[in-house]
């Protein structure tokens, strides 16, 4: 086991002293302990188990240590940047921390740390356990991956997403607003490349990666055009507008071929209601896999569905 009280900057982290951070932790007290913090580096394993022959008997890999030894042995002593979810900055990144920096000699493990909040699912946390994890693959067959992307931008990485169908509808909204400023000005594409994002959107970018700040510095831009329409200030507007979006992996299409393949995807009322209609005789049929096809088919339109206990409505991304 790792002895915790040996390293005088465990809890370093997360900004608590030791005793704060075991206080109402879930943390196993056993016997073979100093203290009830110590973890485990190296746990015995039994035949019937995965382990390996060591100094300490047979046995296997804590999960903290795991980690440690993959870094270590794939990425250096030091590494750049950590990443991770809210719920791992303790106990596991503090016991990485811990291990790794006694095992190279006070040697940092890593220079930058970054942990993201949760993804919600209408309102409710997004876990296997509650079956509303949605997938990428799903999302694309709904919409392009430009406005997946925008959708995650649009919240700052430590804190919660709240994630439902109308996020999407709203990131596609946006989205559209941004290419049909850049529409708007013509002589912009032959030099963008060599523009620089506008002040307002570096700086968003710099103050620990700020996307909802740097999003509303690229709206700025396109108001602004929207405002000049033509001129070589427009044009000046939509080459900065272009050159920050493409940092953030945004406007990375033609865009009257955006709008163009956006209209593809549009169908007339009278096929949504037949459509809607076909999911409703499935619904009663309790052919509840045919009904899901058909909300997806209708979804990948560009149309929602809301269910309600006067019967099912349809309305359009945007509306």
């Amino acid at each position: 086991l790792f002895r915790v009280a040996s390293f005088a900057d465990y809890g370093q982290l997360s900004r608590h002293d030791r005793r704060q951070l075991l206080d109402g932790a879930r943390v196993e007290v056993a016997p073979y302990k100093e203290d009830p913090g110590d973890f485990i580096l190296w746990k015995p394993s039994t035949i019937e188990q995965p382990g390996w022959d060591s100094p300490w008997g047979r046995g296997r890999p804590g999960w903290h240590i795991e980690c440690s030894a993959m870094a270590a042995a794939h990425l250096g002593t030091t590494i750049d940047i950590h990443g991770g979810g809210n719920d791992l900055i303790f106990p596991h990144h503090e016991n990485e921390i811990a291990q790794s920096t006694c095992a190279h000699d006070g040697a940092p493990f890593s220079r930058y740390w970054l942990h993201n909040g949760f993804v919600n699912v209408d309102s409710a946390k997004m876990s296997k356990s509650l079956g509303n994890v949605v997938l990428v693959r799903d999302l694309l067959g709904m919409a392009p991956g430009e406005v997946v992307r925008l959708a995650l931008l649009s919240a700052h990485y430590r804190q919660p997403l709240d994630w439902s169908d109308d996020v999407l509808v709203e990131a596609r909204r946006k989205l559209d607003r941004l290419y049909n400023a850049l529409r708007k000005v013509s002589g912009w594409e032959s030099d963008w490349a060599e523009s620089l994002p506008s002040t307002e959107f570096m700086e968003a970018i710099e103050d620990d990666i700020n996307t909802p700040r740097a999003l509303a510095a690229l709206f700025a831009l396109a108001r602004e055009i929207n405002k000049l329409g033509e001129g070589p200030k427009a044009v000046q507007f939509a080459r900065q507008l272009r050159a920050g979006a493409e940092l953030i992996g945004l406007l990375g299409s033609d865009p009257v071929a955006w709008f163009e393949a956006g209209a593809e995807h549009n169908a007339d009322d009278t096929q949504i209601d037949a459509l809607l209609e076909q999911r409703n005789v499935a619904r009663a049929a309790k052919d509840f896999a045919a009904a899901d096809r058909i909300r997806d088919q209708l979804t990948e339109l560009g149309v929602f569905i809301e269910d309600g206990p006067n019967g099912s409505r349809w309305r359009r991304a945007g509306a």
